[in-house]
């Protein structure tokens, strides 16, 4: 079995307080692109994980793909299976390519082995191996509240639009990017903000994450800078950082791609 992990990029993202539990109340809508890993599950006598494509850091015990597999095989009776990961998609940048990872194993392992789990208990799992996965089990366009748990369809369809993400190598940790962060008194949620044509989301639509992120990393400032300077109709840093996205009404070209270590890529949406 092939599977398509996508992306995601956040479309505002309000930070609206601090919760008792040390977690953010968020408010945020999350886009899935067509832009993709790839991953390949097959029934093996022994489990195997294996990536290609951009080097996974850290323990590879770690990774959320033999996470989800430990957490269906816990519960459920299935074999043991050989996991292929190509890594195409930038990894730390905001974009969930490791939740969407894992939420594609237990999706690929629920169809696999006919369990026949329906989108609510494998949403229920996908919580439980963090915030953005159960996004991934569905495909459409999501409002995330609480902390990132409460999911709700919205219909948003940015197909007529080009988009351009730019990653440009820099690591932002999640302790840095709520450091310095500010609560602010939103006086529109990012649903009745998104109901707005696009070409009014320039000064209506924040990612609050930008004020401290930016902070740290002014050149990120630049990366956003340029982006409407060639054309852009909405910018923005997807999650916490520091994938920065633009939107276009015509197709724009590669202009970051000169730059040592930076990843750019335009999506058709």
């Amino acid at each position: 079995m092939i599977l398509f992990p996508p992306c995601k990029i956040n479309l505002g993202l309000h930070i609206l307080n601090k919760r008792a539990d040390g977690f953010h109340n968020l408010d945020t809508l999350m886009y899935q692109l067509p832009f993709t890993d790839v991953l390949e599950i097959i029934p093996s006598e022994t489990f195997v994980f294996q990536s290609t494509g951009l080097e996974i850091p850290g323990d590879e015990n770690n990774n959320l793909c033999i996470k989800a597999f430990e957490l269906i095989r816990s519960q459920y009776e299935i074999p043991n299976v050989t996991i292929h990961l190509h890594k195409i998609i930038p990894m730390g940048g905001g974009l969930g390519g490791g939740s969407s990872n894992a939420s594609a194993v237990l999706k690929g392992l629920n169809a696999l082995f006919n369990l026949n789990l329906p989108t609510e208990i494998l949403q229920n799992l996908a919580a439980q191996l963090g915030s953005d996965c159960p996004l991934f089990i569905k495909e459409n366009p999501q409002i995330a509240q609480g902390r990132g748990e409460i999911l709700s369809d919205f219909e948003l369809d940015l197909s007529p639009y080009y988009l351009k993400l730019v990653n440009v190598g820099i690591h932002v940790s999640t302790k840095e990017a709520f450091s310095k962060v500010k609560f602010y008194d939103h006086f529109q949620s990012v649903v009745d903000i998104v109901s707005h044509p696009v070409e009014r989301w320039k000064n209506l639509l924040k990612n609050d994450f930008e004020n401290s992120v930016f902070e740290y990393h002014p050149s990120l400032i630049d990366v956003k800078q340029k982006l409407y300077d060639e054309g852009a109709i909405y910018a923005s840093m997807s999650g916490s950082g520091s994938t920065m996205y633009a939107i276009y009404e015509i197709e724009p070209n590669l202009t970051f791609h000169q730059d040592s270590g930076v990843f750019e890529k335009i999506v058709k949406l």
